[in-house]
């Protein structure tokens, strides 16, 4: 059952009513100084529900509660979730059961549709993310992108704390000039066949790499903007199938297997199976070459005219028993030690969201060093490509499973 349907069968059938406006210790957290709100999350336990499949990612947060610990006295518990799709569908459970403070989340780690899905039902604690001191370090009226989701208005709702953009990468002795677009890759995989591959949808990368191929072949690019319902659906993605009819014949395994997400396709590149692949996380390369998974030719690049990137975000449930640490634990995340170490190949590669304009230059200093040779170039990153409206993603999923699912 995807990870999608179990979301939606929860919407569907709970039974909603609609939320009482805050109880006046929440509003009280919205309106308090922050010393106020440091004091109250002082000895609190947090329950932190985020993505549990990277070792690196686990190693981090682990990081991030030790460091939560010396300075608050603050219990930060990492609640590993292979989709947090899971835990929204709790969430829902307990609205359900006229659960409104207790809840058994206090912060998840969300974006895209999962937020629009949240957001549509008042299912947020908010607005939160400007009380954030640190949240002004990422010059949110100089970069808009902190503040949207998915093209949706976060509105204080969520607080950012990663970046992702859709970074290619393959062997240098093996290939020595990658395609640079998506004509030339599907030129490139017929005249290498079974080199290349993407992940199974719905895994999150397989999605991604779905939604870049139709950027690059839908006719107006702005529709996907838009909400999917104010459109022929299938008129729009007709290209998108007739590019993949074209490219599973010459995929790993003729396009009749998919790897199952970003590990296993990453392995088969280690493995020598593969010659191109693709990550969501720019860094990963680099990050897989110092811990000898991928060969040290590795290098990586972004197409021409860009890639979609994204923020990621964090969130709290309307619910939650323990607001103020995750404030506290939000704001943290957000700081310039805690997003410094994030950058940190050694550590996790995960992209900043900081404008180092905003830092003294000795927090600078911790953001700056020698560029791996297999990172992508400094200036590729800049050629960032919007999210499409959440409601393509459902429209994609389903149709690429009517079509390709029992391939």
């Amino acid at each position: 059952m995807s990870r999608r349907f179990v979301l939606a069968l929860a919407l569907a059938t709970a039974s909603i009513a609609p939320i009482p406006s805050l109880a006046a210790d929440a509003q009280s957290l919205l309106e308090a100084p922050w010393s106020a709100i440091e004091r109250k999350a002082r000895g609190q336990t947090v329950y932190w529900s985020a993505w549990g499949g990277d070792p690196a990612i686990n190693r981090y947060i682990g990081w991030v509660a030790e460091r939560l610990d010396e300075r608050y006295g603050l219990d930060v518990v990492h609640v590993k979730v292979d989709d947090i799709a899971t835990t929204i569908s709790r969430i829902v459970a307990e609205r359900a059961a006229g659960n409104d403070d207790a809840g058994n989340v206090d912060l998840l780690w969300i974006n895209g549709e999962n937020f629009a899905a949240m957001q549509e039902r008042d299912l947020l604690f908010g607005p939160f993310a400007r009380r954030l001191p640190n949240f002004s370090l990422t010059a949110p009226d100089d970069n808009p992108e902190v503040l949207t989701d998915f093209t949706l208005p976060t509105e204080g709702y969520e607080s950012p704390w990663g970046k992702a953009q859709l970074t290619f990468y393959y062997d240098a002795e093996r290939l020595e000039t990658p395609p640079r677009n998506m004509s030339e890759l599907l030129s490139w995989a017929r005249e290498h066949p079974g080199r290349f591959t993407y992940p199974l949808v719905p895994d999150f990368l397989g999605t991604t790499f779905l939604k870049q191929v139709l950027l690059s072949q839908v006719e107006a690019p702005s529709v996907l903007a838009e909400p999917a319902s104010r459109h022929d659906v299938d008129a729009v993605m007709a290209p998108l199938w007739d590019y993949l009819d074209a490219l599973h014949p010459h995929l790993w395994r003729q396009g009749r297997h998919f790897p199952s997400g970003g590990p296993e396709l990453k392995r088969l590149m280690g493995d020598g199976e593969l010659s191109l692949a693709f990550t969501f996380n720019p860094a990963e390369p680099a990050a897989a070459v110092t811990d000898h998974q991928l060969p040290p030719s590795t290098r990586s690049y972004v197409l021409e005219g860009g890639t979609l990137g994204n923020v990621h975000f964090v969130a709290i449930p309307f619910n939650a028993r323990h607001k103020a640490s995750a404030m506290v634990l939000a704001n943290f995340l957000l700081s310039p030690e805690a997003q410094a170490r994030k950058l940190d190949i050694d550590v996790w590669g995960d992209p900043s969201v900081l404008d180092m304009r905003r830092l003294e230059a000795a927090e600078r200093e911790a953001f700056e060093g020698d560029r791996h040779p297999a990172s992508p170039p400094p200036d590729a990153l800049q050629r960032v490509l919007p999210e499409p409206h959440p409601s393509w993603v459902e429209a994609l999923e389903a149709q690429w499973q009517v079509r390709y699912g029992d391939s």
